[in-house]
């Protein structure tokens, strides 16, 4: 699919999606703090870390996460990187995978050290090598992951849309995109999506403001965190199964998407 076919297509899926009382109420709850990865923490060292530490934590676990994030930003990087294994897996043990959230700091903790000695600048380098370089160095970091670590380490707005396997499986085929085998699956997607961002900018703020959401976004910038998130919270609340029986049933979807005459609920 081409970026002029896939562009007029996410723009109307995000229209619908983003009308939905459901997706609006998770959207505002989470774009300008996101709980996940919130923004007192502000080293950028411990959101990489973050950011690798909230895989694989249930929505039911969330509270339970928020307090090992307050612990982690309080002792800090230096801190965290001095402590000995097990203190890191108590640290960790609440949110379960204690030895691969180990392993995921150490090798963190090399990544950082390596990026230092070869005056590679995480924050700064281009999106695209960091993120490889990151999925390729780091244990335990998908391209997902990867994604998520430059998205957090590098702010909200800087223009990274995370791609998780849900939004590969399940909203991917709702557009009628092909982004091919993983793991590059990811990358495809993400790069996709960012360029009808891009291209539809100005459209998006008009949509933000016409839908009523009550969110930040500097005036400059692309909304991509928050189509990410109506991307995200439509998927949970309407694709995850059993999915929603006002979901559109051709693929790719109608413009109606929801209610219409292919839906259980149309």
């Amino acid at each position: 699919m081409t970026s002029s076919e896939l562009t007029p297509r996410l723009y109307n899926l995000v229209s619908v999606a983003s009308a939905q009382e459901a997706v609006k109420t998770a959207v505002e709850a989470n774009h300008d703090n996101n709980q996940w990865w919130p923004l007192h923490v502000d080293d950028w060292r411990v959101r990489m870390l973050v950011a690798g530490w909230s895989t694989r934590v249930s929505y039911a676990m969330v509270d339970i996460y928020a307090e090992v994030v307050k612990k982690a930003d309080a002792y800090g990087w230096d801190a965290l990187t001095s402590f000995n294994d097990q203190e890191i897996i108590e640290l960790v043990r609440p949110v379960g995978l204690a030895d691969a959230r180990l392993r995921y700091l150490r090798s963190l903790e090399s990544f950082v050290t390596a990026s230092a000695a070869r005056g590679r600048l995480p924050l700064t380098m281009p999106v695209d090598d960091f993120i490889e370089a990151f999925a390729a160095e780091v244990s335990g970091a998908s391209y997902k992951v990867a994604q998520c670590a430059a998205l957090y380490a590098r702010g909200y707005h800087c223009g990274v849309m995370p791609v998780d396997s849900g939004m590969l499986s399940r909203l991917a085929p709702l557009l009628g995109m092909d982004v091919g085998r993983r793991p590059l699956a990811h990358e495809r997607m993400r790069q996709a999506l960012e360029s009808c961002a891009a291209a539809d900018s100005s459209r998006y703020h008009a949509l933000i403001t016409e839908r009523g959401h009550r969110v930040t976004i500097p005036a400059q910038a692309a909304p991509t965190w928050w189509l990410h998130l109506v991307l995200i919270y439509f998927k949970r609340l309407f694709l995850n199964p059993p999915a929603s029986p006002k979901l559109c049933g051709q693929q790719p979807v109608c413009p109606a998407l929801l209610n219409c005459d292919h839906s259980g609920g149309g």
